[in-house]
């Protein structure tokens, strides 16, 4: 099966991804009125069979505009000049997407402050309390 390596055991099918060769705005003097260097990278997110659910999911998340209705990740790369860096760049962008992806969120556990932090917390409000007070006016009677 030949395809897009993401990772040494993970491989995108080429039938999910299409690209496509566009005109790009930008420096190329008048060859950017020829020549269409730029890229226009589609996944397909539903339909790979390479990912999971779950990275699916933080891959449609992690895409943000650039995910269509359809559930498809629209990648555009214009920076360089020619097509063939163009489209090393923009399927460099989608294995950095896919990477984040399938790596699962971190599961927050809630702790408890320590005795010890809590009475630091206390010394230093009442130290804090005793500085500003000393700076307050005496009464003279």
């Amino acid at each position: 099966m030949a395809g897009i390596s993401v990772s040494a055991d993970l491989q995108l099918d080429e039938d999910d991804v299409d690209i496509v060769f566009v005109r790009a705005s930008g420096p190329g003097g008048q060859n950017v009125n020829k020549v269409a260097s730029a890229v226009q990278l589609r996944f397909h997110v539903g339909r790979s069979q390479a990912l999971n659910a779950g990275a699916k999911e933080r891959l449609a998340k992690l895409a943000g505009d650039r995910l269509t209705q359809s559930g498809v990740i629209l990648i555009f790369a214009q920076r360089h000049r020619t097509q063939k860096q163009n489209r090393d760049d923009a399927i460099s962008r989608l294995k950095d997407l896919v990477l984040q992806a399938l790596e699962p969120p971190i599961v927050r556990r809630a702790t408890r402050p320590t005795r010890a932090s809590k009475e630091r917390r206390i010394a230093g409000k009442t130290s804090r309390s005793r500085t500003k007070a000393l700076r307050s006016t005496t009464n003279y009677d």
